[in-house]
């Protein structure tokens, strides 16, 4: 949009910046936490401990030295790969530290589920950008769209709408898809900080806990039926506890899971509702909620136990409307703070990136029609990420839909600009990793 002259700069960065704060206002919170449950479970669990803010503070001190490094050499580097590659780095020297122990390290299944969607995603945005630029060349054939701006002169209005719109829903996309990553840790930290506001949803009302009591007891009489007469459990939480870090099922698995629905749906019967659990009880009210909610997420996933099709839509449920809604909640003022945290960044950082994306890509000027295909193929491949709970790098799409097409149009591509931005991508991962589990490190000893 500013490349082409469709907006002037500080009228563009201050639209996108409005567009990234509604996409995180209105985000719904599934990306933040599935990236959350990447992290190795006991740390999870005990995040209020000294191990739990070594956790945070090494994630975040090591994705912000690794963005401001690349943002200042001007390479549009994935925020994504950063924040997932320090997380992989803490499970890892989490394993590493406590080898003796047998605590856990990543959970390398949901690890692969979000790294197809972070490599695939810049492919897909290649070949659909350069798919599209040959559509449009078919469909339309006003020759304008195809041309590089002249001086500071704005496109044709109806080439100015367009690019605005697309920009409009890259710049949603992008604040609803990469905000919820700032918000995930977020709330790690105000749960290990101030549990007694943050571990539980205390807006859950009283009808709505009332229906989650009657739900654990129809969830625990669909996972009695799967429960072996043989099967004896001593302490359940630690049974289940060793299910989500092994993913290894045994007969007793299902009796503890059954056990710990069974104490969640009577405790809550004598506080009545969410709000009223005691101050003392709430964190491990949450963690025992939250041992559950994985446990039922990881027995779905791998369909062991063979559940009929009825007790797994029981599960599915109990999960989705009644542990998630208690547990996996994001505050309006979190929102806020990410949104405003993220759209002042557009604001004031856009430079460097824009000229990178717009100039230094490809060895021709931009053309509209380059612009807009670059633009439509990002807001789709985003959107559905989005709508799908996965995280993708918006730098990464669009970027790579702009290479697509030049390689389309045949103007060439600055090979120089490829090799960093691919070396970017290529080292963000590693570098992310070695950052986060030494600082882990180090934050441990001093905490």
């Amino acid at each position: 949009m500013i490349y082409t002259h469709s907006l002037d700069p500080q009228i563009a960065v201050t639209w996108s910046g409005f567009c990234n704060f509604i996409g995180v206002v209105l985000s719904s919170g599934a990306v933040a936490f599935g990236i959350v449950s990447l992290l190795p479970v006991e740390l999870i669990l005990q995040v209020g401990s000294s191990a739990g803010f070594a956790m945070v503070f090494a994630l975040l001190v090591a994705a912000i030295i690794w963005n401001l490094g690349t943002w200042w050499f001007g390479l549009p580097a994935s925020s994504s790969h950063t924040l997932i590659g320090s997380i992989i780095g803490v499970g890892i020297a989490n394993q590493l530290m406590q080898a003796r122990t047998g605590t856990s390290g990543v959970d390398w299944a949901q690890a692969a589920n979000i790294g197809k969607s972070l490599v695939l995603s810049p492919i897909v945005g290649f070949f659909v950008a350069g798919l599209l630029l040959l559509g449009l060349k078919a469909v339309i054939k006003d020759k304008r769209l195809y041309e590089a701006p002249k001086g500071n002169e704005p496109p044709p209005w109806w080439i100015r709408g367009l690019l605005i719109l697309t920009c409009t829903g890259v710049s949603f996309f992008h604040g609803s898809n990469d905000g919820q990553k700032g918000m995930g840790l977020i709330m790690l930290i105000l749960i290990g900080t101030v549990p007694t506001t943050y571990a539980l949803n205390h807006a859950v009302t009283s009808s709505q806990s009332q229906d989650f009591i009657a739900v654990s007891a129809q969830t625990a009489q669909a996972l009695d039926k799967y429960v072996l007469p043989s099967a004896s459990v001593g302490d359940p939480r630690a049974e289940v506890t060793d299910f989500i870090r092994t993913k290894e099922f045994k007969p007793s698995t299902t009796l503890a899971l059954r056990e710990m629905i069974n104490d969640i749906g009577t405790e809550l019967a004598q506080f009545h509702e969410l709000s009223r659990v005691p101050n003392d009880q709430v964190r491990n009210f949450r963690n025992d909620m939250y041992l559950v909610g994985e446990a039922i997420r990881i027995m779905l996933k791998t369909k062991v136990p063979a559940l009929s099709a009825a007790d797994a839509a029981t599960l599915k449920n109990y999960k989705a409307n009644h542990i998630d809604r208690a547990t996996r909640f994001i505050p309006l003022w979190v929102k806020v703070a990410v949104a405003l945290a993220l759209g002042l960044g557009t604001m004031v950082g856009w430079k460097r990136i824009v000229v990178t994306v717009g100039e230094k890509i490809g060895k021709d000027h931009l053309t509209y029609a380059q612009g807009a295909a670059a633009e439509i193929t990002a807001m789709a491949t985003i959107g559905a990420a989005d709508f799908y709970g996965l995280p993708v790098s918006t730098t990464h799409v669009l970027s790579s839909g702009v290479a697509g097409t030049m390689a389309a149009n045949h103007s060439g591509i600055q090979l120089s600009t490829v090799r960093n931005l691919a070396l970017a991508w290529v080292l963000t991962l590693p570098v992310a990793m070695m950052l986060s589990g030494f600082l882990f490190y180090v934050f441990t000893k001093i905490f």
